[in-house]
């Protein structure tokens, strides 16, 4: 097992959130940390996994804990993988490519964003074909087989789906930070970048980020303004059961539908043959007024758990909180923001130091409320 390394002036995702803030511009600070409109659900999510509580059983005679965990035929270390974000080079150059290797090293799963800024067959080799891919739904069905047939031929072994961007969210943020690739260079978006020089010399070192799996498919030489048309247009289709269908029939390795938020929609993932699904609501990036994933998973696990393997992402940043995911039934747990936090404050050691801490906070867990073996978790929640 792949050494855990933290550095100890950062022992906390608080702390790598921090120092992230300080250390990238504002506007990419902003991306990565935001919400939608007021951020209800933002805060809603994480408030509410930490409402769970555990029940110890300290006399309980128990042996060794073990954090490993079976999922799609795989062992890995932890029941933790890494989310998928988009434009992360935006946030840390190459972060995409950081994040993939800490995963592989310490055998958890990454996936990887249509949008993020590594081709698809970069992060295939990075973790020997041990990543998924995340699709985005194009409008054209050529676009769609394309990218199958890509992320078929780089032998990644799951495909996730996204349902939950029927459209963009509304993110006050980014429409005042005039987000673009690269950002639109304001008065103000300069003077952050002057003071963030550690993350401007990274990003002259490593070269302007792209949607790098995307690029075959984006005209050469477009403007800014048609570059963000053509995103929108071709990123514009809706997912719905006829595209899932399809998507099931072409692709042969193990499906995933994400953003999952209720029980109706489970029931058609079980239906139509998924293998699993990540309960999500995109972070709180979507929909201010929905459910948080921790109660949208209450609900989805007592009717489902065992016809489909059912994850959960969004809200979850610690390992206290992969816990009381786990605890209230999730089979697995995914984190975003807290990665990010890690790489922006911490560079190329960012992912190892993210995940070794994650990993030690939840072993901490595991042995407090002695507690063996990931699926026995369930039994120490307090309902």
């Amino acid at each position: 097992m792949t050494e855990l390394k933290i550095n100890p002036k950062y022992p906390d995702i608080d702390f790598l959130r921090t120092k992230a803030k300080k250390r990238i511009p504002r506007f990419a600070f902003d991306y990565l940390d935001g919400g939608c409109n007021s951020e209800v659900n933002l805060r809603r999510n994480t408030q509410e996994i930490r409402d769970v509580q555990l029940k110890p059983y300290y006399l309980r005679d128990y042996g060794n804990v073990s954090t490993e965990t079976s999922l799609f035929g795989k062992t890995y270390s932890a029941p933790f993988g890494i989310s998928p974000i988009g434009l992360q080079g935006l946030m840390w150059p190459r972060a995409s490519e950081i994040l993939a290797k800490a995963a592989f090293d310490h055998d958890i799963p990454f996936i990887l964003s249509t949008v993020a800024t590594a081709s698809l067959e970069t992060i295939s080799e990075i973790t020997e074909g041990n990543a998924w891919f995340q699709l985005y739904h194009p409008t054209e069905d050529a676009l769609r087989d394309d990218l199958l047939q890509r992320a078929a031929a780089a032998a990644y072994p799951v495909l996730v789906i996204l349902s939950d961007v029927p459209t963009f969210g509304y993110r006050a943020k980014e429409i005042k930070n005039g987000l673009a690739i690269p950002p639109r260079m304001t008065l103000s978006n300069i003077l952050q970048i002057l003071g963030a020089p550690n993350w401007a010399i990274q990003t002259l070192i490593a070269g302007q980020p792209e949607f790098k799996t995307l690029k075959p498919y984006i005209p050469k030489g477009m403007s800014l303004r048609h570059l963000g048309l053509f995103m929108n247009k071709t990123f514009s289709g809706r997912l719905n059961e006829e595209k899932i269908k399809i998507i099931r029939d072409k692709w042969k390795g193990k499906l995933v539908l994400k953003g999952v938020a209720s029980e109706e929609d489970t029931e058609k993932a079980v239906a139509l043959g998924l293998d699993g699904i990540i309960v999500s609501n995109h972070g709180g990036r979507q929909l201010d007024a929905g459910q948080s994933t921790i109660q949208a998973l209450s609900d989805i696990v007592p009717k489902y758990k065992g016809k489909i393997k059912i994850m959960m992402d969004s809200g979850i940043r610690t390992g206290p909180d992969i816990a009381n995911t786990l605890a209230s039934g999730a089979d697995f747990a995914f984190l975003g923001r807290s990665f990010m936090y890690g790489v922006a404050a911490l560079g190329k050691e960012g992912g190892t130091h993210t995940i070794s801490m994650l990993k030690k906070q939840f072993q901490q867990v595991m042995e407090q409320v002695c507690c063996e073996r990931i699926e026995q978790l369930p039994n120490h929640l307090i309902p």
